[in-house]
């Protein structure tokens, strides 16, 4: 893990009130500083405001929106309280990210990025095949040494550094060949090579980042990473996939959708 990764140089965002359509309906019962907060949230989420975006100071905003200082402020502030803004001395409100809520089910996170807008990108750093760990043959169900994939990719999102991902495969299950992991998700090119995946077993935890993960996900060593296990299944129950992950906790979160047992 020994490449870095350089965060983007802060842009000026210019007549930000008419480029990203800003509005207000003063008719609504809807304070006005949560609609502008919620507009602001919604180009934080969709890309059209960047990550090192800066945000016009407040008279401007006002200006362009017919809104008092203080309306405007308490909107940039909301935002700031939940951790897409930052104010930085000497260079103004700069746009910090948007968090990734990612539901709990079999999908990968190149699909998930996708459907939420999020411009995924896909850095392979390895793809070799070697012999098998202890923890890997007992996940695929495999003799300890024998052969197996072994890719490892860096996941990004607006060009951001997302996560981490180390994934093993059968040797003979599929080609999982460079050029194309760099241009979509392993399950998509599982599904089209004609592997059904029918159910994972996964587990979530957290730890600090070490030196070398800090510098690839853009954090400093001892920062708060989550971390996923996951053996995937296909229909015939044959384990076809490990997957041992790394994410940004201050990107990233799982979402889980709980049910009262009758």
């Amino acid at each position: 893990m020994s490449h870095g990764y350089a965060r983007p140089v802060p842009k000026p965002v210019a007549d930000q009130a008419e480029s990203l359509q800003l509005s207000v309906d003063r008719s609504s019962p809807v304070p006005l500083y949560f609609q502008l907060a919620q507009q602001l949230e919604a180009a934080i989420e969709q890309g059209r405001l960047a990550p090192g975006s800066l945000l016009g100071n407040e008279i401007d905003l006002a200006r362009g929106l017919g809104l008092s200082r203080p309306t405007v402020r308490q909107a940039i502030q909301s935002l700031v309280d939940k951790g897409l803004l930052v104010r930085r001395r000497g260079v103004g409100t700069q746009v910090v990210h948007s968090q990734v809520k990612r539901p709990l089910e079999l999908s990968s996170l190149y699909d998930d990025l996708e459907a939420a807008g999020q411009r995924p990108a896909t850095r392979v750093v390895r793809n070799a095949v070697e012999p098998a760990s202890a923890e890997v043959a007992a996940a695929l169900g495999l003799a300890e040494g024998a052969e197996v994939h072994r890719v490892e990719r860096l996941r990004l999102a607006h060009d951001e550094p997302m996560a981490y991902l180390t994934n093993h495969l059968p040797v003979g299950l599929f080609q999982p060949e460079s050029a194309r992991l760099e241009g979509t998700g392993l399950y998509r090119l599982m599904r089209a090579a004609g592997i059904t995946l029918h159910s994972a077993r996964q587990t979530v935890g957290a730890r600090a980042a070490t030196e070398a993960e800090g510098q690839l996900l853009a954090e400093p060593a001892g920062a708060p990473l989550l971390t996923m296990a996951r053996t995937t299944f296909d229909d015939t129950g044959r384990a076809v996939e490990f997957g041992s992950h790394i994410y940004r906790a201050s990107r990233y979160s799982f979402e889980f959708q709980l049910l009262v047992r009758a």
